[in-house]
Parts: C-alpha cells; sequence; structure tokens
C-alpha cells in the first residue's frame, strides 16, 4: 500500500477533473463512514449514554445550544 506521501503526490498530479471526481468519491466515502460510526454508536447504546449524560447535566436548566454541546468535545 502506498504511504500519505504517495498518495499525496499522486494526487497533486491529477487533472480539475480527476480531481473533482476524487473529492466527489471522497467525500461518499466519508459520509459512509460517519453513518457507519453512528449506526454502531446507536447500536452500542453509546448515544443513549450521551443524550442521558446531558438530561442529567442540564436538569433544571434551560435548553443549551447544540453547539455549545459539541463545543466541550463531549461527543468525540
Amino acid at each position: 500500500m502506498s504511504t500519505v506521501k504517495d498518495i499525496e503526490s499522486a494526487i497533486s498530479k491529477l487533472s480539475r477533473n480527476d480531481l473533482a471526481e476524487l473529492r466527489a468519491w471522497f467525500s461518499e466515502f466519508d459520509a459512509d463512514a460517519w453513518d457507519k460510526r453512528i449506526e454502531k454508536d446507536a447500536h452500542n447504546g453509546q448515544l443513549e449514554a450521551f443524550y442521558q449524560s446531558l438530561q442529567h447535566e442540564n436538569a433544571g436548566q434551560p435548553d443549551v445550544p447544540l453547539d455549545e454541546v459539541l463545543d466541550e468535545e463531549k461527543f468525540s
């Protein structure tokens, strides 16, 4: 398998059309990987545990905007 440096070098030599095709492929690849991670986390109950911890932390408090929660990197 190629190293990251080999892949970077090959990418830098791509035509505009090939680079656009690579971007589209990688975007789909990355989205699929994210979906699989979310599905796995949901199946393993990790999302439920995260939700419950937020409910406990915010009990009796007004709703906390999602961006504030994610800024604290509790879901990484």
